[in-house]
């Protein structure tokens, strides 16, 4: 089941997107860089304040079993000024979409790249474009499946070490 978070959840969330990021990004970078930008970017100030703006959606994939719910993975969508580029009001971004490590391989990425196409037919968006790591390459992969095309790349620093993060876009039918 897929469900919007709310301020309930913000320590969940807090705690996955820390420990996803981590379990995705560790093993290709400096541990004092990693360190640094898990410690900055995921506290419970910053995660409170893309949690409460309107234009960023936060949702959890979970497995629910009516006493107890496991958090599977998680999925941010941004629209209007939320975008990290300036992309249109047309535009939806999946900035984030990640399955914890012990659920890959299961169709969970899968789920939430759905739930996301949903979204975007909802909101009436012509396309949905992402930043995906150049090292990423299964996340890359996984996006060509999906029919992106990568179109543009920018700069992210990690640390002391600049990191190239590449655009890709998916148009969505009427």
């Amino acid at each position: 089941m897929i469900r919007k978070c709310t301020m309930n959840d913000l320590e969940q969330l807090r705690d996955i997107a820390h420990d996803t990021f981590d379990d995705t990004f560790r093993p290709q970078n400096k541990k004092e860089n990693i360190d640094a930008y898990l410690k900055r970017t995921f506290t419970l100030d910053r995660v409170k304040e893309e949690l409460v703006n309107p234009n960023s959606m936060f949702y959890f994939l979970v497995n629910d079993d009516g006493n107890h719910e496991d958090i599977i993975g998680y999925l941010k969508l941004n629209i209007n000024d939320a975008q990290t580029e300036s992309m249109g009001d047309d535009a939806l971004e999946i900035e984030r979409i990640y399955v914890r490590k012990e659920y890959h391989r299961n169709g969970y990425g899968q789920q939430l790249f759905d739930y996301a196409v949903m979204k975007s037919k909802l909101l009436e968006r012509n396309f949905i474009w992402l930043g995906v790591w150049e090292k990423n390459q299964q996340a890359i992969e996984f996006y060509r499946a999906q029919g992106f095309d990568k179109i543009d790349a920018h700069s992210f620093m990690m640390g002391d070490e600049e990191q190239v993060d590449y655009i890709m876009k998916k148009s969505i039918p009427k």
